[in-house]
């Protein structure tokens, strides 16, 4: 006879903003939350520093910091919480199948998905070094930390361009630097950029090293790919602005996402469109990506849920006295 498998009534998948706040929201409704963090517990702000546009901080915080309090919330209220990865997923049928990287399966009534995305990195050591001190994959989370100073932002396309805009606001100057001859960015965006006396756009540009004195940032040394010439450029924030993935390569198959990965949700709802799934959070928001909205959206995923969850009891309890 086959082990019975588990059975979780709501089950979570991914920590962060998103996916605690949505065990927060579940296990205040009573639905027994069992949360599976994922390989970095907290998601993309436990490798930031300062984190001040949250609400309810008025000091700031540390990221770290202010995910292990959302994880002690979650479990004040009595969400299970677990380290452990999603390796496969079976939606073909109710209850859905999970399976963890342990070999374990377990059967869920419904599943919120909150698995983030993770910002695209040029791949150097020193960038590596100085993440979290000077650079940064968010513009908009980060960019006040440098008011009145000279950063440097890489990327071409259209968030590489609005963010290098949103510095240009805030810093002294900013470098833009773009690998090819021309931007990716649409017409608008460029325009924009170009009609920006603060930005200067470096063509044919890629970035050799990261420069620092140990505790923060003091350089980048770049190189024009067509010439050869190197040169340092003294900036304080080095932004990396060439994308993110969302980290949903296991819903592949089952979920709709866009092109690049990102869930696709039902308007005005996290529903997917597999019954009984929601998704939150950057993995499904490639427009705000900010702390607060996916903690938002983890909001609306858990009331979405229980909604769902309360309707298929009231069915069920209605076909049993229809057949007394």
């Amino acid at each position: 006879m086959s082990e019975q498998l588990e059975h979780i009534h709501c089950l979570i998948i991914g920590s962060g903003p998103a996916g605690y706040t949505a065990a927060i929201y579940a296990a205040r409704a009573d639905l027994k939350p069992v949360m599976y963090t994922g390989l970095q517990p907290g998601g993309q702000l436990t490798t930031t520093t300062e984190v001040e546009n949250f609400p309810g901080y008025p000091e700031g915080t540390q990221g770290p910091e202010m995910m292990e309090d959302f994880k002690k919330q979650a479990e004040r209220f009595g969400t299970d919480v677990r380290f452990g990865i999603v390796t496969a997923v079976d939606f073909s049928s109710l209850p859905h199948k999970v399976t963890l990287d342990d070999g374990k399966t377990v059967t869920a009534d419904s599943v919120i998905i909150s698995t983030g995305a993770s910002a695209k990195w040029l791949g150097l050591e020193s960038e590596q070094k100085y993440n979290g001190f000077g650079v940064s994959a968010c513009a908009v989370c980060d960019g006040f930390f440098f008011r009145g100073q000279e950063v440097a932002i890489v990327g071409a396309g259209d968030t590489a361009a609005e963010e290098a805009t949103y510095l240009a606001k805030l810093c002294k100057k900013v470098y833009m630097i773009v690998r090819k001859g021309e931007m990716r960015a649409s017409k608008a965006m460029q325009h924009r950029v170009e009609h920006t006396e603060n930005i200067e756009v470096l063509f044919h540009t890629e970035t050799k090293e990261i420069l620092g004195d140990g505790q923060s940032v003091t350089g980048a040394r770049i190189i024009n790919n067509e010439t050869g010439e190197e040169k340092t450029i003294n900036v304080t924030g080095f932004f990396v602005a060439i994308g993110h993935k969302p980290n949903t390569d296991v819903f592949k198959g089952w979920l709709d996402m866009d092109e690049t990965g990102y869930l696709i949700t039902q308007p005005g709802s996290t529903r997917t469109n597999i019954e009984g799934v929601f998704a939150s959070g950057d993995a499904q928001d490639h427009i705000y990506r900010q702390a607060v909205t996916a903690a938002g959206s983890g909001c609306m995923a858990a009331l979405d849920a229980e909604r769902y969850l309360a309707a298929k009891a009231h069915s069920s309890v209605y076909a049993e006295e229809v057949s007394k």
